[in-house]
């Protein structure tokens, strides 16, 4: 029927849009495959457009009724059929997790008031599915027994071995007919699509190459009980992204009667893993490859009851009396055979839901009621051995198997249970001493090296709920986060500047963009092994070019001219043998000094020998192109680093540093093949290397407007007093020269003022250069001259305003800039020592409390956790999300930062007897389960109103026809 309805959807749209429908999330799989996938990832569409179109669609069949025909069809319909593709429509309205749709279920149901018999119907079926488990099991127990006789190695391929475990026993003439009609069948779909079948000819040459004991398969799950994944996969998609209002719907239908479908999902776990029958410990006796994709199922739903958190669902599921949290524990820690030794990978999946399902109890929970719940079911010690054994798996499979698809990794599982481990530490000291490496000869290295990794790899925060509340968040550490370089690291917790209110995290925040491109950057590096390693020693090669060009300096400055002398390489023998003997002995002592100066050492007495040896100009020859070819290196390893060309030539234009760099290698060009004085540039690269020299030439650049203005004012004050010169004292401009060729006839004595021109040149070359102004280069003239008081002025004049008052404006501007960087970068310094990245709480906040500020700033607001948690939000699935991630999520789409704890710390609450917040926080769940009684109680109060008023309307009713007929009634008896 499939098959056919698929040709028939080819025939009237066409292949192309045919295909582009069932990637959008329209297809009717008869096993309801809409699953979860618990990788995350997979199941979104690969392209925006592709999930755009998928939400229009959805959306636009939601407004012409869709949602209202599902419930109706579910509430209604007695062909299970259309009940099973009713629910797969509502599966595929609401993939994705589409807010529209949730709430338009929600309001189609409660305030159309349809919740009873709609609910009344999902429990039924998971009424009808339990009762036929329970049917079975028995039969199951005796296959198992009559099975385990059998020798393995009779079934051909563990392809088609679904397991050992069989829910039915078919006779020998039921085979024969099986074999017929699976081949018939195939047959004639192949003929009728005219196109050959991998799948189903490979099945019909399998079976017909078996023999009639090796047919013996499992069965598919009987219909009530297979119908119950898609049902499951419906409710858990109705709860998707934490929607409060219907895991609360989901337990309580505030009608006359309420059907919890929350424990009676739990339930139904219990009756599929067998406990009902009390082997708890025999698990892979019920879970085989038929209906481990149920149990996935639920354990998946359940976790969505209870993520966001909703407290209520978390509570009663922990408090149900059915085998539920055992259940759950026993997935976590026993070993699920037969079905892992053939089927690791489905084993480890569940695992993998299971632990999250528990992390979920507990999820956001301020109490430990839940979390002793759990401990006094299990032994702690069980959690630390099943990490070690996957841990230990982990190794095992790279080795036996290549990486298939998404597959989930061994390791990844024991990460999530040693997480679930670390929040269950809270409350029991000795899974809290378990989950601590331990150290000396003896002892389990395995253990260890396990411990010791997941230790790494996990990573904690704390944040601020809306309600002001802090909570603590663990979280796997996302593997792009190893990418991240340490120069990027020192560099933001260096150059991170703090807010109007004294935090960084604002500037932390914004920089959070360029980090995650880094490493996606270096991720992308590591695949290109030689451009990895030059980027890997990028400092390296800095320092080498900043010593080559000292180097070079240093030889011109002693050698230049070259040859000039006449005695160019030529030694006595005495320092031609001291050379020679040097060089030896640098050598031998490489291996016993310490590195640095043993390579200097070496690299002085080899410098020297080559330049007596070869000569001056060959030597700086060699020195040039080694440096030109070093400062080459330090570009391929700045652009492998920084990823430049990668961003864009509007990028690779803005940044600075990069263009720096570029011109430092072309002036290493022009000194190898121009002229050595070009070298003498290089020198400047101190200046960039060293943040003192690079204060110093912001002293200057800082405050430079005011410093250009000042200067601007010394100009015309300049321009002013030559003016005052030219009209009055032209005669007394008259300097003393030294002409170029001496001649006799010279005076030594030139007027320097006959031109205006000259005469602003003259003040402003020697006024501003000599320490007592223009009055020192101008004429003495005699008291008894007439202008004799006016020069007098004049001098004094510019020696105040100008040399006085407006050069020592300039420089001190320069001095006080640099005195408050240099204050500045002490005050940065002492802050980023005594004060918390994250928060700013200072040091002086721990004394004498149980955690120290290195441990605070280490384990509690480690700035990097929070930069993971920041990736993990934006590489990890949003349908995927917990709780706190969904929060912050949200928190971060709308860019606010109130989720950082800022001036707060957890452990100082904690510290605390008597805070204010656990009262205020205990006082509102108080008035939180107040209000939501008082609702109850003014609903039953409604309902019992109209039925007061029915009964009285109906006592009415009877009172109209009530004399007559006792008045008949009593007329006989006189």
């Amino acid at each position: 029927g499939n098959e056919l309805r698929k040709i028939l959807l080819t025939r009237y749209f066409g292949n192309h849009k045919l295909h582009s429908m069932l990637e959008a999330g329209s297809g009717n799989s008869s096993s309801g495959g809409f699953v979860k996938p618990s990788s995350g990832g997979s199941a979104l569409l690969d392209s925006d457009k592709s999930g755009s179109s998928m939400v229009e669609i959805q959306c636009l069949l939601d407004k012409v009724g869709a949602t209202e025909l599902v419930i109706d069809l579910i509430v209604n319909t007695k062909n299970d059929r259309v009940f099973e593709e009713s629910i797969l429509l509502g599966i595929a309205l609401l993939k994705g997790g589409n807010t529209q749709i949730q709430n338009s279920f929600y309001n189609q149901l409660y305030k159309q008031k349809n919740s009873e018999k709609f609910f009344k119907v999902l429990y039924d079926r998971m009424r009808l599915a339990q009762q036929e488990i329970r049917s079975t099991v028995s039969v199951n127990m005796f296959d198992f027994s009559c099975r385990k006789r059998e020798d393995e190695s009779s079934f051909c391929s563990t392809r088609f071995r679904k397991g050992k475990d069989s829910s039915l026993y078919m006779r020998e003439d039921m085979r024969g007919q099986l074999k017929e009609a699976s081949s018939a069948t195939s047959k004639a779909i192949s003929s009728y699509r005219n196109e050959p079948d991998p799948d189903l000819d490979f099945l019909g040459q399998s079976c017909e190459a078996v023999g009639a004991d090796e047919l013996e398969e499992e069965p598919e799950m009987s219909w009530p009980i297979a119908i119950m994944k898609p049902v499951l996969r419906y409710l858990q998609l109705l709860c998707e992204n934490h929607n409060s209002d219907l895991q609360n719907f989901l337990r309580h239908q505030h009608n006359k009667t309420n059907y919890n479908l929350v424990c009676e999902t739990l339930q139904f776990l219990d009756c599929i893993c067998g406990s009902t029958t009390g082997g708890l410990g025999l698990l892979g006796l019920y879970i085989n490859e038929n209906n481990v994709d149920l149990v996935r199922q639920t354990l998946e739903t359940i976790t969505e009851y209870c993520q966001g958190p909703c407290h209520e669902n978390q509570t009663s599921i922990a408090k149900h009396e059915s085998n539920g949290i055992d259940i759950i524990i026993a997935l976590i820690v026993n070993s699920i055979n037969p079905l892992g030794e053939n089927r690791l990978d489905l084993v480890l999946d569940l695992k993998n839901n299971a632990s999250k399902l528990l992390l979920a109890i507990m999820e956001s929970r301020h109490d430990s009621e839940n979390a002793e719940k759990i401990l006094y079911k299990m032994r702690p010690t069980e959690l630390v051995d099943v990490m070690k054994e996957a841990y230990a798996q982990d190794f095992e499979a790279e080795e036996d198997m290549d990486s298939v698809g998404e597959q989930i990794k061994p390791r990844d599982v024991g990460h999530n249970i040693y997480i679930l481990a670390h929040q269950l530490a809270r409350h029991n000291k000795i899974l809290q001493q378990s989950l601590r490496p331990s150290f000396g000869p003896g002892l389990d290295n395995d253990k260890d090296e396990a411990l010791q990794y997941y230790a790494k790899h996990t990573a904690q925060i704390e944040i601020v709920r809306h309600d002001r509340s802090m909570e603590q968040i663990v979280f796997p550490v996302p593997n792009i986060c190893e990418y991240l370089t340490e120069e990027s690291k020192n560099r933001v917790f260096t150059t991170t500047e703090r807010d109007d209110q004294g935090s960084k995290v604002n500037d932390f925040f914004q920089q959070f963009d360029n980090l995650y491109n880094e490493m996606r950057w270096q991720k992308k590096i590591r695949k290109n092994k030689a451009l990895f390693w030059f980027s890997r020693h990028i400092s390296l090669w800095w320092s080498i070019s900043f010593y080559l060009a000292c180097v070079l300096n240093l030889t011109v400055g002693a050698f230049y001219p070259f040859g000039d002398d006449g005695d160019e390489g030529t030694l006595s023998p005495f320092w031609n043998i001291s050379l020679w003997v040097a060089l030896g002995v640098s050598t031998a002592l490489l291996p016993v000094l310490p590195k640095q100066w043993g390579i200097v050492s070496f690299l002085v007495s080899l410098i020297l020998r080559a330049i007596y040896t070869i000569g001056l100009t060959p030597a700086l020859l060699l020195l040039g192109s080694i440096n030109l070819f070093n400062k080459l290196l330090f570009l391929v390893s700045f652009v492998g680093n920084q990823g430049t060309f990668a961003r864009g030539y509007k990028a690779v234009v803005m940044d600075l540093l990069f263009i720096y760099h570029l011109g430092y290698a072309l002036i290493c060009v022009l000194g190898l093949f121009v002229h050595e004085f070009f070298y003498s540039f290089l020198l400047f690269d101190l200046v960039c290397r060293e943040e003192t020299l690079l204060n110093v030439i912001k002293s200057v650049t800082r405050n430079g407007r005011s410093i250009i203005l000042t200067a601007i004012l010394a100009l015309f004050l300049v321009y002013f007093f030559s003016i005052i010169g030219f009209i009055f004292f032209k005669n007394d401009f008259r300097m003393e020269v030294d002409p170029l060729l001496a001649s006799d006839e010279d005076d030594g004595v030139e007027r320097v003022c006959d031109t205006l021109r000259m005469c602003i040149i003259t003040v402003l070359n020697q006024g501003l250069r000599n320490g007592g102004g223009v009055g020192d280069i101008l004429r003495r003239p005699s008291k008894e001259e007439p202008l004799f008081a006016a020069r007098v002025i004049y001098d004094l004049l510019f020696f105040f305003i100008v040399i006085i008052i407006v050069l020592n404006l300039i420089f001190g501007v320069i001095i006080d800039t640099f005195a408050d960087l240099r204050s500045e970068k002490q005050g940065k310094e002492e802050v980023l020592k005594t004060s918390c990245f994250i928060c700013g709480l200072e040091r002086d906040k721990f004394d004498n409390k149980t955690v120290s500020f290195e441990e605070h700033i280490k384990s509690e607001h480690n700035m990097w956790h929070y930069l993971y948690f920041l990736v993990l939000i934006r590489v990890k699935d949003p349908t995927e999300y917990t709780g706190p991630e969904s929060y912050v999520a949200q928190m971060i789409a709308k860019k606010n930062l109130d989720w950082f704890p800022r001036m707060r710390a957890m452990s100082l609450v904690s510290n605390e007897g008597d805070n204010e917040q656990n009262e205020i926080r205990s006082l509102q769940e108080k008035l939180d389960s107040t209000v939501t009684l008082v609702s109850q109680l003014s609903s039953q109060l409604y309902e019992l109103k109209e039925q007061m008023t029915e009964q009285r309307k109906n006592k009415q009713r009877l009172g109209f026809l009530g004399p007559p007929q006792l008045n008949h009634h009593h007329i006989p008896t006189h």
